[in-house]
């Protein structure tokens, strides 16, 4: 019998995920990211239990219609690259269409989104890299990606998260590094329902800088990790 041999897609998904996943932090880098390069204005953080429950990120981007909600969990499947000779013209934050089906295949995914126009959006679930379900939903514009239960079917790569505190401050350090160069870009990031970050709008780097470097090296709230 030959010893070498294919692996099956739901696994090569999984190890393809250790490249972009490897904390709470991560997802939260992935789908700002994402929200940026979606024209948002408006980028709201939410975490539960520093990531490991839930991240929630919710923007006001151009949104995507019913087709593309689903494709956008196709392995290298982008709205940002169509031919080589793009490379030497990416101005996106990604292009490669990983981010998605990496988090989707180590986690419970929902993605909720609408175009901007449109009363009614599209909501896709997927939970482990399948595909539960794709159906019509009533939401504003833009998109919504809620992220539960982080390596629930790898749980040997659970383990190695580090402390409730360390994760946070993980995702916080995230938020800030996007925060610091798109001063036009509203970022508020809570907690288990706690405010940690709420970052306006601001006309230009300097005034972005004085709100965030004050945060930069300074502690988490007490009731940051509590609850």
């Amino acid at each position: 019998m030959p010893k070498i041999h294919i692996l099956p897609e739901n696994l090569t998904n999984k190890i393809a995920a250790g490249e972009i996943v490897e904390r709470p932090a991560s997802v939260v880098k992935e789908l700002v990211e994402n929200a940026i390069d979606a024209g948002a204005t408006r980028v709201f953080i939410e975490a539960e239990e520093s990531g490991r429950r839930a991240i929630r990120v919710s923007d006001d981007g151009e949104g995507m219609g019913p087709e593309d909600a689903r494709l956008a969990f196709e392995r290298h499947a982008t709205s940002k690259l169509r031919a080589e000779s793009d490379l030497d013209a990416i101005r996106t934050m990604g292009f490669r269409g990983e981010a998605l089906p990496s988090i989707g295949s180590v986690a419970r995914v929902r993605l909720v989104t609408a175009a901007g126009g449109k009363t009614i959006g599209t909501e896709v679930r997927i939970h482990g890299g399948r595909l539960v379900h794709c159906k019509e939903a009533a939401t504003p514009a833009g998109t919504m990606v809620e992220v539960e239960e982080l390596f629930y079917n790898t749980p040997a790569r659970k383990k190695f998260l580090k402390s409730n505190a360390t994760e946070l401050a993980h995702i916080v350090h995230a938020v800030q590094q996007q925060a610091l160069p798109h001063f036009g870009i509203h970022f508020r990031l809570t907690h288990n329902g706690h405010v940690l970050l709420d970052l306006p709008s601001v006309r230009d780097e300097r005034e972005r800088t004085a709100q965030v470097i004050p945060l930069w090296t300074g502690s988490l709230p007490r009731h940051a990790c509590s609850r």
